[in-house]
């Protein structure tokens, strides 16, 4: 009896594995806009859904909105700049930014679908040009689908974690690997927008040498005990001003 439990343990467990791969493999498309292969599982609707459903939540655990109808309506004006002169117009995302009211902690970051946020703390410190150059960082997390992405291969590694501890009692390892791998894609997925936001800043007449300012602000803001490289879901700064000044080549002499 315990040896045929174990042989149906192994069988399921098989056929878990088996339905992830089918699963992954079914949801493979090329991204229009980079031209990369990515796993994605839901529709540009079904990311505009979450962005919208989301952004109130997240405007909240910032202190909401900054209180400046003038710095609002500069933002969205360097914001929507940056999307009328670039590939992200012929996108379906519907763009979106925000200025948090939050003045002590550094960040910027995008939703799916389109909504783009940055932090008082971080926008003080930042020209227009660098603030663009935040901003199209972030316009490229939404072109890349990367939080769409992600989602699908969170989803993909933790189904094979299922199928492995079933029939192996290995879901943990599998989903160590998992999460390793999220972590490398995830650094890939911050090159990729510093390349796209490269691109989104010349074709709207901003200097891209100014992202590397504000690689420099942030490094500084990190301070001296900032998370090792292999440890943190972002590349070192000081990694990412040499991307993008390869980028800067690379789109100058095109």
């Amino acid at each position: 009896m315990r040896r045929g439990s174990w042989k149906i343990r192994i069988f399921i467990g098989l056929a878990i594995v088996a339905f992830a791969f089918i699963k992954r493999c079914s949801s493979k498309e090329e991204n229009p806009y980079t031209g990369r292969v990515q796993t994605i599982n839901m529709s540009a609707e079904q990311e505009i859904a979450i962005g919208l459903q989301s952004t109130p939540e997240i405007a909240q655990q910032y202190g909401g909105l900054y209180p400046d109808e003038k710095l609002q309506s500069y933002v969205d004006q360097v914001g929507n700049k940056l999307v009328q002169n670039s590939i992200a117009r012929e996108t379906p995302y519907q763009y979106d930014f925000h200025l948090l009211a939050d003045d002590q902690t550094i960040n910027a970051f995008a939703l799916p679908g389109g909504p783009v946020f940055i932090t008082y703390a971080l926008f003080k410190q930042l020209n227009e040009a660098q603030l663009a150059g935040v901003l199209g960082h972030e316009i490229g997390h939404v072109i890349g689908r990367h939080s769409a992405e992600r989602i699908a291969e969170s989803e993909h590694w933790q189904l094979l974690a299922t199928g492995a501890s079933v029939g192996a009692d290995a879901g943990n390892l599998i989903g160590g690997i998992g999460q390793n791998i999220l972590l490398k894609n995830g650094r890939g997925d911050e090159l990729e927008s510093d390349d796209l936001g490269v691109l989104l800043m010349l074709n709207s007449g901003y200097q891209p040498e100014e992202m590397i300012r504000v690689m420099e602000i942030l490094k500084q803001a990190a301070g001296p005990n900032r998370v090792p490289e292999f440890q943190s879901s972002h590349p070192d700064p000081e990694n990412r001003i040499e991307k993008i000044q390869e980028s800067i080549e690379k789109y100058r002499n095109q």
